[in-house]
């Protein structure tokens, strides 16, 4: 004991003034995220700080509640929104954290920079709108479709068009093959986090959009009346490929935000459905001003093309400002405990990943799933219930007052309170959460009130939906409520469910940061499928 106790008074009177000068600022218990791992080259002032830190800690809990221990400053992880709790396992957690202290609280000469004029936020928020508005137009130019696919040479009498299977279940072949081809690049890229750098993925991934509607916008103005069916496999080939291509891309991107601070992952969630505000307002006009299909597609295709090749300029300059280098830093390969490895008796927590061995290149999913399985929960949940309505229930309701021949309960109804109204109030929703954030990730207000959501499918049902078979009733008589109702659904889906996305990559450490980001784009996956293969279900009982 004689030979301990130098180190271990030294380590209590360091653990103490952190403590005190972390106690004053708040913070969020819990898990947390190291910033990088330890290694040869770290100062020896940084070793012996951590290891009398330790010590002090085993110290106050052998002598049964003597002394209470303070948290050091070094076991939070600061960003411009929050503060989180590190996951301290090892005597080389400890270092991290010291590291971390460094780099996230350099001296003055060396001060975390400023993003200036908001550049970074801005191009995050560029890059989300460009990640899902070529899929908002793909499947916005309905009318195109139904055009392109439909034989062109009128039939003999009593024979059907030759295109009248296609056109029939044309949405649910390309909800398959959306769906099949996400699921399977999101796999794909949980595998290449580690192995394939992020910059090529994400612009091989916008490449390959880019390239997909190069070829879509050309064939536009193509005559494809005498090949109907190989014009149907190569539209949905290419959906495929661009479903797959587009999951990479905001998965990967998403990923890369979990080392930023969360304002930035908000600005990436944020610009998605900015994306679907403007594919809304796009049909709008095409409706009210546009009189050949072709001519709207064409502009809505060179509108998605032009918007991809700006956000492969815009990637390309993320990579040059001194704030976003600041936090793309490399992160050190998350600690692997061995078979022969065991975590220290002081750790107050389990170690990230499972013992075992593992392999490096593959990020380790179990522990990933571990932290994250509430946030999930509410992410699929969230992306179930909103999938039930929208848009399978909520673009059948019809206005009480349809037969005043008025083009506003008539032919805009349906765009304005369906897809106009949705998309900008879930765009709202999710900006709020650039100021507010509110419930914490750990609380149990945030699974209550994605629960709470569940309210709101009687609240549809209730509506002039038409055509209705079983439920006869219709409670709300007045075009008011589905207005209502649905401001009430894309708020609630835009504020959790960014709030949800945005903390699945800070409660783990950072080099995991970019592999939770997948993870949680395979849970919003997986909520919209269940939610879309259930809302047939939910029409027949209406």
């Amino acid at each position: 004991m004689g030979a301990g106790t130098p180190g271990r008074r030294a380590g209590e009177g360091f653990a103490n003034r952190e403590g005190r000068a972390s106690a004053a600022r708040p913070r969020w218990g819990g898990a947390g995220r190291r910033s990088s791992a330890c290694g040869p080259s770290e100062p020896r002032l940084a070793v012996a700080a951590a290891a009398g830190e330790a010590a002090a800690a085993a110290a106050a809990r052998r002598r049964g509640g003597d002394t209470v221990a303070m948290a050091s400053e070094d076991d939070f992880h600061h960003s411009s929104n929050s503060t989180y709790r590190t996951a301290s396992s090892s005597l080389c957690t400890d270092q991290e954290t010291l590291l971390e202290k460094l780099l996230d609280h350099p001296p003055p000469g060396l001060q975390r920079p400023e993003d200036r004029f908001h550049g970074t936020y801005i191009i995050f928020f560029s890059l989300g709108i460009g990640g899902l508005l070529p899929w908002n137009f793909f499947i916005t130019a309905k009318e195109y479709w139904v055009f392109k696919l439909r034989n062109c040479s009128k039939p003999a009498s009593g024979e059907e068009p030759v295109g009248s299977d296609i056109l029939n279940y044309f949405e649910s072949y390309l909800t398959v093959a959306s769906t099949v081809s996400s699921v399977l690049c999101l796999m794909a890229n949980f595998l290449l986090v580690n192995r394939v750098p992020i910059r090529v993925r994400v612009l091989a991934s916008l490449t390959v959009m880019l390239a997909i509607f190069l070829v879509m916008t050309v064939l536009v103005k193509v005559d494809t009346s005498s090949w109907t069916s190989g014009f149907f496999a190569v539209t949905i080939i290419c959906m495929a490929i661009l479903s797959g291509t587009s999951t990479i891309f905001n998965s990967s991107v998403f990923g890369m935000t979990g080392s930023f601070p969360m304002r930035n992952s908000q600005a990436l969630i944020s610009g998605g459905a900015m994306g679907g505000t403007i594919s809304a307002v796009a049909l709008l006009v095409d409706l009210a001003a546009s009189s050949d299909v072709t001519d709207s597609t064409l502009a809505f295709f060179l509108t998605a093309d032009v918007f991809l090749g700006l956000c492969v300029g815009l990637y390309l300059l993320l990579s040059r400002l001194e704030y976003a280098r600041f936090y793309l830093r490399p992160a050190w390969p998350a600690h692997v405990f061995s078979g022969e490895d065991q975590a220290p008796q002081d750790s107050p927590s389990a170690p990230l990943a499972a013992p075992g061995s593992h392999d490096p290149s593959i990020p380790p999913l179990r522990p990933i799933l571990k932290r994250t399985a509430g946030l999930g929960f509410c992410v699929v949940y969230l992306f179930f219930i909103t999938s039930l309505v929208f848009p399978a229930i909520s673009t059948n309701i019809e206005s009480l007052d349809k037969g005043s021949g008025s083009p506003w309960t008539t032919k805009f109804f349906v765009p304005l309170t369906t897809f106009l109204l949705f998309n900008f109030a879930d765009l709202c929703g999710r900006q709020v959460t650039a100021w507010i954030q509110v419930p914490g990730p750990r609380s149990k207000v945030l699974p209550g009130l994605v629960l709470l959501r569940t309210c709101l499918l009687p609240l549809f049902m209730f509506c002039n939906y038409q055509p209705r078979s079983r439920l006869h009733m219709v409670l709300f008589r007045s075009d008011l409520y589905p207005v209502l109702f649905t401001c009430l659904l894309g708020l609630s889906n835009g504020y959790l469910s960014t709030l949800a996305l945005m903390y699945g990559p800070k409660i783990v450490p950072r080099e995991l940061a970019e592999a939770t980001g997948v993870v949680m784009s395979f849970y919003l996956c997986l909520g919209l499928v269940l939610g879309s293969a259930c809302s047939a279900l939910l029409v027949h009982l209406i």
